[in-house]
């Protein structure tokens, strides 16, 4: 208790209260190697959180740290408002998921997933009615005596998944437990952890390389490069208002139009490159450029259009010619690559996202390429 006007209130305030995980300054040092450096954040109660990066980002590391399989080099990590840096893994209330599922192949999925109760000591007569309920959480009602070989790599994971959760941890760890799924998989499962998640209001932190994962399933992604987090925000934030280039060029596909500064007004900024001018806007207002400085413009693949003639996009801001390189098929679209002499032959990629109604352009066809000054983010060298 504090003292406040003479009043006893709470120690906490109700903000502090609702912080689930918070991570402090938290630091890991490899024999002089930073594999996670001052990295710190909250995570509010019943909030999914996805940690994304490249491999040997620190993400993995990061997790680990939480989960307490090793400790901090310095910093500290406080969940539900306990330091936890001196408790061992098995005495934290975390529910883990990893891409080595690590089920027991000589039990059934009832079985598995009664294993933490028991170890646990729960009830016995209360566990065969817990874990049913779990297996129809995760839709493996009526699947329970069949053994691990006997269900698909989907159904293993829904096992892994009830497993992590039916002794009602504080917190759930996924560490890139989808990875090994084909994609078709791995997207319905992406869903269905988001579902699984929502119902229970369980606190969960995901692990993954995966950016669409990430957008998907979470509330917050944090991205991480270099052992530093780079950003944390909502995913809708995260992929429009990326914080620097990395997070620029990691989430989606992002073009580059690296050039010298000629014009600085308010938060607009004018880049020449190969003799274009080329408008966007500044992506950290802080950090304001003066003319002569080097800078990159970003625009994202799906943000610029493209057509035979240039009639067709003069209401937009910058119309530039260019020659198809590739033109790839993806079914839902077509990913075209083209190259732009007035950009110093640099290769710009486009989305075509209606490839039945639209003309498709072979390797070789001249066309124009489009986009509005609004949709570069202009970022300092």
């Amino acid at each position: 208790m504090r003292h406040v006007g003479g009043e006893a209130v709470a120690a906490g305030t109700a903000a502090e209260a609702a912080v689930a995980v918070s991570v402090q300054n938290v630091s890991m040092n490899y024999d002089g190697f930073l594999a996670v450096d001052d990295a710190s954040f909250d995570l509010p109660k019943g909030k999914f959180l996805t940690i994304l990066g490249p491999s040997g980002s620190g993400k993995t590391t990061l997790l680990r740290l939480i989960a307490g399989f090793q400790r901090p080099t310095s910093g500290e990590i406080v969940i539900n408002g306990e330091k936890v840096s001196a408790v061992p893994p098995h005495r934290r209330s975390i529910g883990m998921v990893f891409q080595r599922l690590a089920l027991f192949p000589h039990m059934t999925a009832a079985e598995n997933v009664a294993f933490p109760l028991k170890m646990r000591r729960h009830d016995a007569r209360g566990i065969p009615e817990k874990v049913e309920r779990y297996l129809e959480l995760v839709k493996l009602h009526g699947l329970g005596a069949r053994r691990v070989h006997e269900l698909s790599g989907g159904q293993q994971q829904r096992v892994a998944i009830a497993r992590a959760l039916v002794f009602e941890p504080d917190l759930l760890l996924l560490d890139e437990p989808l990875a090994a799924l084909d994609r078709k998989l791995r997207e319905e499962m992406q869903l269905e952890f988001r579902r699984i998640q929502r119902e229970l209001g369980v606190t969960t932190i995901n692990v993954t390389h995966d950016q669409r994962e990430a957008l998907v399933v979470s509330d917050e992604i944090i991205v991480m490069e270099g052992g530093r987090i780079q950003q944390k925000a909502r995913p809708a934030e995260t992929y429009r208002q990326p914080s620097n280039a990395f997070v620029a060029n990691f989430i989606g596909v992002t073009n580059f139009i690296r050039g010298k500064v000629r014009l600085v007004a308010g938060h607009e900024v004018m880049l020449e490159q190969g003799g274009l001018a080329v408008s966007g806007v500044l992506a950290d207002q802080r950090r304001q450029p003066k003319a002569g400085d080097t800078a990159s413009g970003a625009i994202r693949a799906e943000q610029i259009r493209l057509s035979a003639d240039s009639k067709s996009l003069s209401e937009l801001d910058t119309v530039v010619e260019a020659i198809v390189a590739d033109a790839i098929f993806e079914g839902e679209r077509v990913v075209y690559e083209a190259r732009v002499a007035a950009l110093g032959d640099a290769v710009i990629r486009v989305f075509d996202h209606d490839p039945a109604g639209h003309t498709e352009f072979e390797p070789g066809a001249t066309v124009h390429l489009g986009w509005n000054r609004r949709d570069v983010l202009v970022f300092n060298d």
